[in-house]
């Protein structure tokens, strides 16, 4: 895992969106290889970044405390 992506799932606190963005743009960082993609590059970067933070909320709801 990418050291710069924090644990989300704390059971003191509920992960803001602000969190989940944030991890789902390290991720896609990481995967894609860039750090800001280009404009050709820019909607698939995006999109990935939304679609990856919307399944990571979605998670973090289902999982039992």
């Amino acid at each position: 895992m990418c050291r710069s992506i924090k644990t989300l799932r704390r059971p003191e606190i509920e992960a803001t969106d602000a969190e989940v963005s944030a991890a789902a743009l390290q991720f896609v960082r990481k995967v894609s290889g860039y750090r800001a993609p280009s404009r050709k590059n820019a909607e698939a970067f995006d999109g990935a970044v939304a679609e990856i933070a919307a399944a990571s909320k979605r998670l973090l709801e289902s999982l039992a405390s």
